[in-house]
């Protein structure tokens, strides 16, 4: 499965109400740790297809849900599972360090 760009407007469909485990990576274009980390999170997207939606939500585009979601510095990846965040990666890491958080979710 493609990662899936969320904004304001597709949040609550493609993350709240998703059957799927989520991983949210808020990420922005001027963002080096972000621009590091984003192919080993598209990598697991592949990896785990049909276990787990991934989906990027750039913070420029999406302070709202930024804030909401008490995102201070990005990257920050966080896990939702049945519509509530149960963990939170802040910056970037290993894609074995990364599984090792996704893995209990799944």
């Amino acid at each position: 499965m493609a990662v899936i760009n969320v904004t304001d407007k597709n949040f609550e469909g493609e993350v709240i109400k998703s059957d799927l485990p989520v991983l949210v990576d808020f990420w922005a274009e001027w963002c080096g740790p972000c621009k590091a980390i984003s192919p080993i999170v598209d990598e697991i997207s592949n990896e785990l297809d049909g276990k787990l939606k991934v989906t990027k939500i750039n913070v420029d585009e999406a302070q709202d849900l930024a804030g909401k979601f008490n995102v201070m510095s990005i990257p920050t990846l966080l896990i939702f599972k049945g519509g509530e965040a149960v963990e939170q990666i802040v910056g970037a890491m290993s894609k074995d360090q990364l599984l090792e958080k996704i893995n209990p979710q799944l």
